[in-house]
């Protein structure tokens, strides 16, 4: 039987993909950005009980082609535990093509570069991880747990081992306070890291995040989103950001269509749609 414990999140792109999940919750689930897996105890499960469920999976989907493993940083269950599993799964599905997961700085940190290139060679493919601020003092305040530069650094370590790294930062974590150091130090981060993909999200705080946050209002988070497009200089890079929760849906290659994100987001802020004074509507959540 195969078993999907709510809350279960995947990214958008893997909406096409079977979602197994290797684990419950999140290891870290400190940061106050994110209310995902709040109140959910972390958990992996045992690997007797994931292999049942591929079994199961295979009876059921056998021209199964992507398998996305949940939750919130299956790569933290490190290569003793995912190497099994990655190898169970490409004898399962025989037209496997690749296997995607949600990663964070540390867990690609704990693999040695022989390891990286080992789950590689298992169709490990994607590695969706969060920088959300290259502000140091920002991921403080949030408590992300992770330092900004050695983000960049195991992203790059990741790339060079032939992974695809789908890195995501959060429009508006720095609040009111800290917008444009968000923005320039964000935008620093990622053009030492050079990701293959991007993906900009708005924040959509589920609290306060940190002693005088203050949102900024719809307007404020376009015009935060431009000045960071505006000192990208980046090479082979796919950008979106047409999550719901973007104001002015988006979506390019770096460098090539870097003025005309500039222009669309410029015609946005001068079009008179944009809330000046609140958040304006967007979801419940991320």
């Amino acid at each position: 039987m195969i078993r999907c414990r709510e809350p279960l999140y995947r990214p958008p792109a893997e909406a096409g993909s079977l979602i197994l999940q290797a684990a419950y919750g999140c290891a870290h689930n400190r940061c106050t950005f994110c209310g995902m897996y709040k109140g959910v105890r972390y958990q992996v499960r045992p690997e007797a009980e994931l292999f049942g469920e591929i079994s199961e999976a295979a009876r059921l989907y056998p021209e199964t082609r992507r398998v996305f493993l949940a939750d919130g940083n299956a790569l933290g269950l490190g290569y003793d535990r995912l190497r099994p599993l990655l190898e169970r799964l490409a004898e399962a599905f025989p037209r496997l093509a690749r296997i995607n997961l949600y990663a964070n700085c540390r867990s690609i940190a704990a693999l040695t570069d022989g390891e990286l290139t080992g789950l590689r060679r298992l169709k490990l493919n994607t590695l969706y991880t969060g920088l959300e601020s290259g502000s140091q003092r920002v991921l403080d305040l949030v408590h992300k747990g992770e330092s900004a530069a050695e983000t960049v650094r195991q992203v790059r370590r990741a790339e060079a081992a032939g992974f695809t790294c789908s890195v995501m930062v959060l429009v508006g974590l720095g609040g009111q306070s800290y917008s444009e150091e968000h923005a320039d130090a964000t935008a620093a981060a990622l053009n030492l890291m050079r990701p293959t993909l991007l993906s900009a999200l708005r924040v959509i705080p589920p609290g306060v995040l940190f002693d005088g946050f203050r949102e900024l209002t719809e307007y404020q988070a376009v015009g935060e989103l431009h000045r960071l497009i505006g000192l990208l200089e980046l090479e082979r890079t796919v950008f979106r950001a047409d999550h719901p929760s973007n104001p002015a849906p988006l979506a390019g290659r770096f460098p090539q269509d870097k003025y005309r994100l500039l222009a669309e987001l410029e015609a946005t802020r001068r079009g008179g749609l944009l809330d000046r004074d609140g958040p304006g509507i967007r979801p419940y959540a991320l």
